[in-house]
């Protein structure tokens, strides 16, 4: 075996053990996010507290998440899989206990973001550990099995956290995570191999500090450039820091000679396409999942519970369909299968941008499950085709990049649905939902529905990278090229 590859590829049964230890701890992550996203106009009303200020709930926790993942994969490859993974869990174990004794709004975004260290650590290696003990020939079957993990947190937490949040209130929310977490716990150390470590190996940690700061000050710019003015000093000093902080990262890791991030991987066409096609997608998935439960809430006027099982249409559909798109991506290539998923979601979010004030539960829930097909036969193949382009000793870095692009893309996902929102109902930036009139009321939707065209526009613009991007079938492994043996 050669150095790097991180951990043992076991034999035919086990290695199926170990992609279901890695599904128990990976469901945690998506339960937290969608129960999180349906309970949010809940905990904005229970603080008295804006939709401004309600976006930094899940943005501080993606922030954090998307600022380290980085040097989180780079630490995999250099000291295992299996134990960044585990101390991953249990970081975010003990802080969901933590967010559901928060006090106060500022409370909980902070705990949010410590929350976010630990999730960081899991999502930045579980792509990684896959990809090593699974061969090229079952690796998207694989990875389209462990959507179902993904799909069945975001299916299982809206219907929860509706029950939950009704009925316990919305603290109770982030205690779910608490029994699936010690699970975990104690069957990933039993299943998963113990990695390999790569003796003389040490953190770029200039490369890993500037690339911190850069994605902080992007994401943070991102964020608050609508509310400060996209022009203002203080908007332009974080833009400013994050340019220049990226020129610092790229300038350090030519010259590194340990380099955190090989910068051959983003010469490699496919991995660099295919994920900024990732990117641009959880963008628009993003830009559905913050928006909808605002206008259930508050256009339909939906209650807690009933939002939830609306919401669960859309993973309810990739459930069903990932494991088939991972697999057929294995005989026919991925090229097919990404662009046809992006492009049926950029028509699923126009559908839903037709959506108005009498729109009945089966309406928006067509229109979901629709989003979540073409969700479902996009994701599994193109994070088949990054994986598949990324050299054996840098899985845990192209692990990282991977879940970088898609938690940066939901960041941005929300922050686009903001500026949106708050272009044409600025009154949402200083009233709670649960205040507004009804004219107030209309123009909101008028903000939903530009919204939803927003997304299909970034959902349309994913479509066209993976055409650039994904591979057909029988096109060359790019691993080992750029010198990245």
């Amino acid at each position: 075996m050669r150095a790097g590859e991180g951990i043992s590829r076991p034999s035919n049964g086990p290695k199926w053990m170990v992609l279901a230890a890695v599904m128990l701890g990976g469901i945690m992550g998506p339960i937290d996010a969608s129960i999180v996203n349906i309970v949010l106009p809940s905990i904005t009303n229970f603080f008295h507290a804006n939709i401004a200020i309600a976006q930094w709930v899940p943005t501080a926790y993606l922030l954090t998440i998307s600022s380290l993942l980085l040097p989180y994969g780079r630490l995999g490859d250099m000291f295992g899989y299996k134990r960044v993974y585990l101390v991953g869990l249990a970081a975010f174990t003990a802080t969901s206990v933590l967010c559901g004794l928060s006090q106060s709004i500022g409370m909980l975004i902070s705990f949010r973001a410590l929350q976010g260290v630990g999730a960081g650590m899991t999502m930045a290696v579980s792509f990684a550990i896959i990809t090593s003990i699974f061969p090229p020939e079952e690796r998207g079957k694989a990875l389209g099995i462990n959507a179902i993990a993904i799909a069945a947190g975001l299916a299982i937490g809206p219907t929860l956290g509706g029950v939950i949040a009704q009925h316990l209130g919305w603290r109770f929310v982030f205690f779910i995570n608490v029994p699936i977490g010690i699970a975990a716990l104690a069957w990933v150390p039993r299943v998963v191999p113990r990695g390999l470590t790569r003796s003389g190996l040490r953190l770029d940690l200039p490369g890993a500090a500037t690339s911190f700061i850069s994605l902080l000050c992007l994401v943070l710019y991102a964020n608050r450039g609508q509310s400060w003015g996209w022009s203002s000093s203080p908007a332009l000093i974080l833009l400013s820091m994050a340019i220049i902080s990226g020129l610092l990262f790229v300038h350090i890791e030519r010259r590194a000679s340990q380099p955190m991030l090989n910068l051959g991987l983003l010469a490699n066409r496919t991995f660099s396409l295919a994920s900024l096609s990732s990117l641009i997608n959880f963008m628009a998935q993003y830009v559905m999942v913050f928006i909808t439960p605002f206008y259930l809430m508050s256009v339909l006027h939906f209650g807690l519970d009933k939002v939830g099982w609306v919401m669960t249409a859309s993973p309810l559909a990739v459930l069903c369909v990932a494991p088939a798109s991972g697999a057929m991506s294995d005989r026919i290539g991925t090229r097919l299968l990404a662009v046809c998923g992006t492009a049926i979601g950029s028509v699923a979010l126009f559908l839903m941008s037709g959506l108005d004030a009498s729109a009945s539960p089966f309406d928006v829930m067509w229109r979901l499950v629709l989003f979540g097909f073409g969700t479902a036969i996009f994701q599994s193949p193109n994070n088949s085709a990054v994986m598949g382009s990324a050299p054996r000793a840098y899985l845990g870095v192209a692990s990282g990049i991977l879940a970088t692009m898609r938690n940066v893309g939901m960041v941005l996902g929300i922050t686009v649905a903001g500026a949106v929102v708050y272009g044409f109902a600025p009154f949402a930036t200083s009233q709670p939902p649960s205040s507004f009139t009804s004219a107030q009321c209309q123009q909101f939707l008028s903000a939903v529905q530009w919204t939803y065209v927003a997304g299909a526009v970034l959902a349309a613009t994913a479509s066209l990278t993976s055409i650039a991007a994904s591979k057909r079938r029988g096109s060359s492994e790019t691993t080992g090229e750029f010198g990245l043996q």
